[in-house]
């Protein structure tokens, strides 16, 4: 197959119209802009319009509903999200009769949303049923809506502007079906001409397998993958607002970093575990498996090749990005386990059940510490877990920052060494430091409000500047 499957995240679809000079048209031939299936995520802030805002948890709809599905919370946060919809394909699309058919798409699915809360505010007023129950559901069918208005919104812009475009709509809206995710995707596409149609696919599906309770909002990019990876594409593409890049440009300097270019999924892996999603890392599994390279570009530099993430991997003994996150570690220390086997068994199975990511662990003869990501709240509910299992055990959870050193192969470059070095220059005290046997990454555990320094730090001392970069690629 010679087509390519391509995802825009939200804050580029917000951008539409300079999607039209770079990514849908810019300098292609008609015939050129075909051979493409594009998957969307919702516009910029509606999904946390829809659920809860993914940084700061401003509750949504999903979250008022679910504190109180009696109250009118839900109600008003329904028709803020409706204007907001409207409001934006009003800024998308010029004709008239384009926007108009896009307020009735908006209304349609309000309604019929507005609707199905209210029967389920009903059937909660009798004792017989659980809402709770349906919870689930519900936000399944909220996360829909979002991509469901990009998606249909993006085939009338492309239309409008000559493309054959057709709106592939996977989120199951009145679908009494439940298929499985395969067959899902295999009746959208059922039909579809490449060579002279674009299909612009919502990144939500309905299926069987429910994406939500498995991948919460990284769903996008699972059925990204599996789309690819069913149809057989010729190499998958991210649409990112910048480049994959050695560090954030707005810690170190955009004139800093320097882009990747070139990279394996076992580096994706790890951005994954600090937060830093190249691509989700259940999404990057069925690409590898399927043998489809991923590759992630500037949206707003259609020229440029970007970075390619796929067996080849990086070039070795060169860092390929610094990043941070704020953990905390949980240390569990019991003289008693000493010699006991499994002993923290008990302690993965707290972690687990509290919903707690568990970036990184070290451990001796006595003491386990587990570097998590979650809310404090979780971890105190899981201490109190373990200590009825160990109750003489000295339990801590100290709020801490991982900076993490991340390359295909770092083996030849004394990272460890060097960065410790660079951090104690800088008047950084490094609380632990640890490296693996595979050299993909070494991690620096430093005070929380040192992190950002620490990041400046190591990529000052680990990251050539781009023209070195050139130097030595060229030789």
């Amino acid at each position: 197959m010679t087509h390519t499957v391509e995802k825009i995240g939200g804050t580029c679809m917000s951008r539409s119209r300079e999607l039209l000079d770079t990514l849908y048209i810019g300098k292609r031939k008609p015939a050129a802009c075909y051979g493409r299936i594009f998957v969307v995520s919702a516009f910029g802030g509606i999904t946390n319009m829809l659920l809860e805002h993914k940084k700061t948890g401003k509750p949504g709809v999903y979250a008022q509903f679910a504190s109180d599905d009696s109250g009118a919370g839900w109600l008003e946060a329904l028709k803020a999200t409706a204007r907001a919809m409207c409001d934006i394909h009003g800024e998308i699309l010029d004709d008239g009769a384009d926007r108009e058919r896009a307020d009735a798409f908006v209304r349609d699915r309000i309604e019929g949303t507005r609707a199905c809360l209210l029967d389920l505010q009903r059937l909660g007023s009798y004792g017989h049923f659980r809402i709770d129950q349906q919870m689930h559901t519900l936000r399944e069918l909220l996360s829909g809506m979002g991509e469901a208005h990009s998606a249909f919104v993006t085939a009338l812009l492309l239309r409008r502007h000559g493309l054959n475009a057709r709106f592939v709509d996977l989120s199951g809206w009145r679908d009494e079906a439940n298929p499985t995710l395969s067959e899902r995707l295999d009746q959208a596409l059922s039909g579809v001409d490449l060579s002279t149609e674009l299909p612009v696919v919502t990144g939500y599906a309905h299926c069987a397998e429910g994406l939500m309770r498995e991948y919460d909002r990284g769903y996008s990019e699972v059925v990204f993958a599996h789309l690819a990876a069913r149809t057989g594409a010729r190499e998958a593409i991210i649409h990112k607002e910048f480049h994959l890049s050695s560090a954030d440009p707005k810690l170190v300097g955009l004139e800093n970093t320097v882009k990747i270019g070139r990279t394996s999924y076992d580096v994706a892996d790890q951005l994954s575990n600090m937060g830093m999603e190249a691509i989700h890392p259940n999404a990057a599994r069925v690409l590898r498996r399927a043998d489809v390279p991923l590759r992630v570009k500037h949206a707003f530099e259609p020229d440029d090749a970007g970075t390619l993430i796929g067996p080849e991997g990086g070039a070795p003994g060169r860092v390929e990005m610094v990043t941070g996150l704020a953990v905390h570690a949980f240390t569990v220390h019991e003289p008693d386990m000493v010699g006991v086997k499994g002993y923290d068994r008990c302690i993965l199975e707290a972690l687990t059940r509290h919903n707690l990511w568990i970036v990184s662990k070290h451990s001796n003869a006595n003491t386990i510490t587990h570097y998590l990501s979650g809310s404090l709240k979780a971890i105190r509910r899981a201490e109190q877990e373990v200590l009825r299992t160990y109750p003489n055990a000295e339990i801590t959870a100290r709020a801490l920052a991982m900076v993490s050193v991340i390359g295909s192969d770092l083996s030849d470059l004394s990272v460890l060494a060097r960065g410790l070095s660079a951090l104690e220059q800088g008047d950084v005290r490094a609380l632990a430091a640890q490296q693996g046997l595979r050299r993909v990454d070494v991690q620096f555990l430093v005070p929380r409000d040192k992190m950002e320094t620490a990041i400046r730090l190591l990529h000052d001392a680990l990251v050539p500047a781009a023209e070195d970069m050139a130097s030595r690629a060229a030789a």
